[in-house]
């Protein structure tokens, strides 16, 4: 049975909107919780979705949110934190702390369905504290009595990402692009990939107790990656690939930062490449190229990016 009323977690940010999108043209009642309401304004278009402002990391008002939804699904993530042992305080709250609340809220509401977004690499041996918290966030959401599912995407890539846009942004301002973890394979996945996934994992009596990964159609280096988005703004720049040692004193300088690019916490997780195990969508889901769809807002240069060697992986299956 499709849910009714679904609460998102985290979903007033780039990945929640498109799921939130997805979800209200299937009709579903969606209430997105924010601290500010007015930085949500793009949800307050959609017709079933209602925005409420609130904090999260508030258990007494994270019960009164979820009473009466069919299912959860949890979003919140942050790529930095103050560093810690096994990791920093701000990944303890946004990865641990708050899975562990909700798996309690959700349980003494009722709530039968809970779908957490988790990150590709998560493991309680990984490299990096973020990583770590992230394995030890599943752990929780494991404890559920509600049907759970779990979910580990790759990089995620859409109209308003902070990963290709970012590079896009570095090209446009700088002659040369200085990289750290240059070597390390990525997988992306489109945004409204994503979100239908979490469509089917909320209908789907399959899905539940099951960790499924989410990944493009092809892999990619950073380097690869980063010379692509050059081409497609019409700024190709050379990339000089960092040794670690560089990599990390270039990231402890952007630390200083009040929104930091990049952290040394970043530059380990990049030891290991953020690849798929497997098929890269459940389901026999075909996913979609990056090919197909980045040009569409970032091919100022289409007729150069059309020669992108990259084009004969182009394709697009819905």
């Amino acid at each position: 049975m499709n849910p009714q009323r679904v609460v998102l977690v985290g979903g007033s940010g780039f990945v929640g909107s498109a799921i939130a999108n997805r979800l209200s043209a299937a009709g579903v009642r969606v209430v997105v919780p924010t601290r500010r309401r007015s930085r949500s304004g793009h949800l307050l278009l959609l017709p079933t979705v209602e925005v409420v402002e609130m904090d999260v990391f508030d258990r007494g008002a994270l019960g009164t949110l979820v009473d009466g939804a069919d299912a959860v699904v949890n979003l919140v993530g942050v790529l930095h934190s103050r560093p810690g042992s096994p990791w920093g305080a701000d990944f303890q709250r946004a990865h641990v702390d708050l899975p562990k609340a909700l798996v309690t809220a959700c349980t003494l509401a009722g709530v039968a369905r809970l779908v957490h977004i988790s990150a590709l690499g998560a493991d309680a041996h990984a490299p990096s504290e973020y990583q770590r918290s992230k394995a030890a966030g599943e752990d929780a959401i494991r404890t559920a009595a509600a049907a759970w599912t779990i979910l580990r995407p790759s990089v995620i890539f859409g109209r308003g990402d902070s990963f290709l846009n970012l590079f896009a942004d570095l090209a446009r301002v700088f002659p040369v692009l200085p990289l750290a973890g240059a070597g390390t394979r990525f997988q992306p996945v489109w945004v409204e990939d994503v979100a239908d996934v979490v469509w089917r994992c909320l209908c789907e009596r399959d899905a539940h107790g099951q960790v499924f990964e989410l990944a493009g159609p092809q892999s990619y280096t950073l380097r690869e990656l980063v010379e692509y988005v050059s081409e497609l703004v019409g700024k190709p720049r050379p990339v000089i690939p960092l040794p670690e040692g560089l990599a990390m004193l270039q990231a402890r300088l952007m630390e200083l930062a009040p929104t930091p690019l990049m952290s040394r916490d970043n530059v380990r997780s990049m030891r290991v490449d953020n690849v798929a195990s497997g098929a890269p969508l459940p389901f026999a889901m075909q996913p979609t190229a990056l090919e197909a769809v980045a040009p569409g807002w970032l091919g100022q240069a289409a007729l150069r990016s059309h020669y992108y060697p990259f084009r004969d992986h182009a394709r697009r299956a819905r």
